[in-house]
């Protein structure tokens, strides 16, 4: 773990924040120019400001076993996984042992954290310290409490930029991934999910951030329903181990989006479509709460005061990244005391929402990827209750993303 005090404990050594011209905390160029002349880092001055004068903590003995051994298990979960996901969970325990990194390739919805318990627990029973990261901090917030609630008995560190707290020692942490740049060298064993989610895919601060939180004998673990092509040639190549799961947990398939094309604007004088606003209605004759994806934050409140005129009685809301009531916004969805909820991207992926139903708005947007597009349908029909659902990609052009989209999903459910 980086620290930024002058005080060094007693098995902690001190190294200077900038060497040649690189950051020692994100492992990039250090570009910034303080008016004294010291260098400073720009890319990660998010986490903090640190120059060239600065120097940083880190523990000693990093790759030393530093929690207790245990005879007992940690698992307070009492499920069942399905003979699939056993398959996928003992193949992980096997890449545990043998101290290879894995990828699991698994369809939204197929129960990639109920995977992780057997061997998170095989982990800290040798007491080797687990990381969780992820991009996205709902995400986060989402897995805590499950977590919490399947390792009754551990202490699990909870961090990422929304709430605040020095790290500390716990032996499991969840994260987001910007938050592995302040724990160098300290991970048995990282598990990444949503490997190739913005603002983690393709960002050379967050990745260097990864490789040097693990430990030198470290193992990554990649949890994606989209693994990018530089994954897929690691498993070809057998420098990483690899695990597929083409269905989810309860059996369903994965919902196939329906099509549809506009001629006209979506919403034009603070106007919405009439053909738009007719496919909202036909969803909400089925009494269950709506996600529309909208690709601009600054069209969100134009989509919800047109909507809030044309369906009174009904409770809609908005939300994006820099929203101070995320979080409340969210769980209220969640427990169904916001009927339509307009969000961008931020909610494309690891979040459950029970019975939900989804409109992608201007899916042939540039910011719409093909894999975002199949995470954004894998929010429908995740519950054992109501294993289907409607997705529904609205467009002016049938892109390449939105027809590999479509290939994708079938693909998976073939």
């Amino acid at each position: 773990m980086d620290n930024y005090n002058d005080t060094i404990p007693q098995q902690t050594t001190k190294v200077k924040a900038i060497q040649n011209g690189v950051c020692q905390r994100c492992h990039q160029v250090a570009s910034g120019i303080l008016p004294d002349k010291c260098v400073y880092c720009r890319q990660c001055i998010g986490l903090g400001r640190i120059d060239s004068t600065d120097n940083l903590i880190r523990f000693k003995e990093i790759n030393k076993r530093v929690y207790p051994l245990s005879k007992n298990s940690y698992l307070t979960w009492h499920g069942k996984l399905t003979d699939q996901q056993e398959k996928v969970s003992e193949k992980l325990q096997l890449s545990l042992r043998n101290k290879r990194d894995h990828l699991v390739h698994a369809v939204t919805g197929a129960g990639k954290t109920e995977m992780l318990f057997k061997v998170i627990n095989a982990a800290l029973i040798q007491g080797l310290r687990v990381g969780l990261a992820t991009p996205r901090i709902d995400v986060v917030n989402e897995l805590y409490p499950r977590l919490c609630e399947a390792f009754k008995t551990v202490s699990i560190g909870k961090y990422h930029g929304k709430e605040f707290c020095e790290p500390q020692n716990e032996q499991f942490i969840i994260c987001t991934t910007h938050q592995l740049l302040k724990f160098y060298r300290s991970f048995d064993l990282l598990i990444i999910d949503e490997v190739d989610s913005f603002p983690y895919v393709n960002n050379p601060m967050l990745l260097a951030g990864a490789r040097f939180s693990v430990k030198k004998n470290g193992v990554q673990f990649y949890l994606t329903a989209t693994p990018d092509p530089e994954l897929l040639e690691k498993v070809r190549n057998r420098k990483i181990d690899y695990s597929r799961l083409n269905r989810r947990f309860h059996g369903g398939l994965l919902p196939v989006p329906e099509n549809q094309f506009y001629l006209r604007p979506f919403i034009k004088n603070k106007k919405i479509n009439y053909k738009l606003l007719n496919t909202i209605n036909h969803l909400l004759l089925l009494h269950k709460p709506i996600l529309i994806f909208i690709p601009r934050i600054s069209e969100l409140e134009d989509y919800k005061n047109t909507l809030a005129k044309a369906c009174t009685k009904l409770r809609i809301a908005t939300v994006y990244a820099g929203d101070k009531e995320r979080q409340e916004k969210v769980q209220q969805f969640r427990d169904s005391k916001i009927d339509i909820l307009l969000t961008t991207t931020i909610l494309e992926r690891g979040v459950t929402f029970p019975h939900v139903q989804v409109i992608v708005v201007a899916a042939d947007d540039k910011i719409y990827t093909t894999p975002s597009l199949v995470q954004i349908a894998g929010r429908v029909g995740r519950s054992m209750d109501d294993k289907s659902g409607k997705v529904i990609f609205c467009y002016h052009r049938y892109t390449k993303n939105i027809r590999q989209a479509n290939r994708q999903i079938r693909e998976m459910n073939q």
